[in-house]
């Protein structure tokens, strides 16, 4: 309604103002929802934990197929012409990897790993290949880490095969692509500790079921990045290719995978860093090597030895990541020094494909000649022990720290107090939630970043905890991973805040960040244990330091590119530091953020699960009893319960737009 110049605005009241939020709406709606059924609920199944009348027992059938596997394992034509052909072909796989490294030498592995290093990423690349191989053997830990990198060359190449694989059918259908998506997304949610128990039962223990355990963890990255870089194809490129009469294969060879070449090669890298993960935490179950030596490390808290097979392991991750990684970031090194890769003719003229085959038979013949030369195994003259200095300092602050800190008390009542004060509340607070008030908070919180599918997966993968019966175990570790990704993330953000505002202090950052990142999960608990006893606290210590640094490279990065023009605009306004990080730089990295808040999330209940071996309790120790005990029906309940808290946790993390969704 208007009158001459003048406009009246339609009086909206506070109601109407509120539901016009999209946030709003939903939480509106779910609440009217859990308000018209949490009243029957309650009354039918009552309101305290997860009702035993929802739960589906599994002992029994779980208990029957265990007893079958273990009684047919050796007769069975199943374990006998298929499983056992799988077993055997990774076993010799593995010997013959391992009999060709130690036929090169200590020599040869060294000289050809920094050839193939410089090959692939420059001389930088090759430099750090050199010095990490002679640290190896320096440490008197070249026999394990030759067998580390067999049982790795074997991995990797299975999980890149089995990755590409399933990415190129995901990449090429769409049928195949929404297929795959749940199934890839639980995987990636479930911790590696969980794929242990099934290729034990299987395949027993040894070399074999570590293979396949390492590629069922790492193969899902290189599947999900290949689809990835097959499905972002330029379409008027594809266009382009399909006017000049290119075949369906010709189509994929020529446009789809080249262009592709940037996911692909970053599947690669992020396939070497799981399975390495992987390759050392499967040492649980006999795979030999420097995870071996970890793990017997932490039977005996000896920190000394655990960081000598440590180093090796991060050694071997920075090499295999400065490598690829370059490429999958876009590198292009020169093929060899001295030859120009400019122009087309007289001296500028680059190698032939002869040329350059030549020149790599002649290199590979003198790799071999020099390992053969100058032997196989590493001097035993040539090696330094610091397992007993590190040993003493470790005693020594164990010492000083543990319980010696006057007026404090030490690391020890540090432990007790955040046991206390933190764990115990917020576990007794998960335990005591109505189990239909838990369901509609984590709708409500996925719904608020998501979908109502994201909201509908979350909330049935809480749900299932309940029906396996794992639903207190659940909410303690659910209690552990809160707790434990709160102090993440706010000492993640102070460090990153830090780092971007002064280059100083990102040049100091990344070594230590690149170290930490590259670090097995298993070290990070030898020396918590030592400091913290055993039980939660330390479980948590080791998770918040595995977590620590993805945070902060990703809350750095967000805040680091922030639009200099918005940045300019806040200072030229008169806004002081913090106004400028509250107002500007937080608000347009909020995306960078919530990735950092999911990752964090992922991090932590990894290693969380893995502190079931140092009294972490809950369903890591579940899932420890079961491969300990050869027990199915526990360790594979309690894995599947640790799988939906994993899903359900990244659904509520992992913002989704409702197109991606659709």
């Amino acid at each position: 309604m208007s009158t001459a110049g003048t406009t009246v605005t339609p009086h909206i009241t506070p109601l109407q103002a509120v539901w016009q939020r999209p946030a709003a709406r939903k939480l509106l709606l779910l609440a009217a929802v859990t308000a018209a059924v949490a009243p029957f609920a309650a009354a039918r199944w009552g309101s305290g934990a997860w009702p035993h009348a929802l739960t589906v027992d599994l002992t029994g059938p779980l208990g029957r197929a265990n007893d079958w596997i273990i009684d047919n394992r050796d007769s069975h034509w199943l374990f006998l012409y298929f499983f056992g052909h799988i077993s055997n072909a990774i076993v010799v796989s593995v010997r013959a990897v391992y009999v060709v490294l130690l036929a090169l030498g200590w020599a040869g592995v060294t000289a050809g790993a920094a050839l193939l290093s410089w090959r692939l990423a420059g001389v930088r690349a090759g430099a750090t290949a050199l010095a990490s191989f002679a640290v190896c053997g320096l440490l008197g830990m070249w026999v394990p880490t030759m067998r580390t990198l067999a049982l790795m060359i074997v991995a990797v190449a299975a999980s890149v095969a089995v990755g590409a694989l399933l990415g190129l059918a995901a990449g090429l259908s769409d049928r195949t692509f929404r297929a795959l998506r749940p199934v890839l997304d639980t995987m990636q949610a479930l911790p590696a500790f969980a794929y242990l128990l099934p290729v034990v039962l299987v395949f027993g223990i040894g070399v074999a079921p570590a293979v396949l355990a390492t590629v069922v963890y790492a193969a899902p990255p290189m599947a999900r990045l290949t689809a990835l870089g097959l499905r972002g194809t330029d379409k008027g490129v594809l266009e382009a290719v399909d006017s000049l009469g290119a075949t369906a294969r010709q189509r994929l060879l020529t446009a789809r995978l080249p262009l592709a070449r940037r996911e692909l090669l970053l599947g690669v890298n992020q396939s070497i860093m799981m399975a390495l993960s992987m390759a050392v935490i499967a040492s649980v179950i006999g795979a030999d090597g420097l995870g071996d030596r970890v793990y017997q490390a932490l039977s005996t808290v000896d920190v000394g030895t655990a960081l000598t097979a440590g180093i090796p392991i991060v050694l071997l991750a920075i090499v295999l990541d400065r490598s690829v990684g370059n490429r999958s970031a876009g590198g292009r090194p020169r093929l060899w020094a001295g030859v120009p890769q400019g122009g087309t003719g007289g001296h500028n003229r680059p190698p032939t494909r002869t040329r350059t085959a030549t020149t790599w038979v002649a290199a590979i013949a003198a790799v071999v000649a020099l390992g053969r030369l100058v032997g196989t195994s590493w001097p035993s003259t040539w090696t330094l022990q610091i397992a007993a200095p590190v040993n003493r300092a470790k005693d020594w602050m164990v010492d000083h720290l543990y319980s010696g800190i006057p007026g404090v008390g030490g690391t020890a009542d540090a432990a007790a107090h955040y046991t206390a004060w933190v764990l115990d509340p917020l576990r007794s607070g998960l335990q005591a939630l109505p189990w239909w008030g838990a369901l509609a908070l984590v709708a409500a919180l996925a719904w608020l970043i998501g979908t109502w599918r994201t909201a509908l997966t979350a909330t049935l993968s809480l749900a299932a905890i309940g029906v396996l019966g794992r639903w207190e175990p659940a909410m303690d570790t659910l209690s552990q991973v809160l707790a434990a990704v709160v102090v993440t993330l706010l000492l993640g953000v102070l460090v990153a805040v830090a780092a971007a505002r002064s280059d100083r202090v990102e040049r100091l950052l990344r070594p230590v960040l690149d170290v930490f990142q590259t670090m097995p999960q298993f070290v990070y608990l030898i020396p918590v244990v030592a400091l913290f006893g055993v039980g939660r606290a330390p479980a948590a210590a080791a998770a918040i330091v595995y977590a620590l640094p993805a945070v902060v490279r990703i809350v750095g990065q967000g805040l680091r590119q922030v639009d200099p023009a918005a940045m300019e605009s806040a200072r030229s306004l008169g806004a002081t530091g913090g106004q400028q990080l509250r107002q500007v730089q937080f608000p347009l990295a909020r995306p960078q953020l919530l990735l950092a808040v999911n990752q964090a999330v992922v991090l932590v209940l990894s290693v969380v699960i893995i502190g079931g071996l140092v009294g972490g309790g809950a369903l890591g120790y579940e899932v420890v009893f079961g491969l300990a005990q050869g027990d199915l029906a526990t360790g594979l309940m309690a894995g599947t319960a640790i799988a939906c808290l994993g899903l359900m946790l990244d659904r509520v993390t992992q913002p989704v737009k409702a197109k991606e969704a659709n």
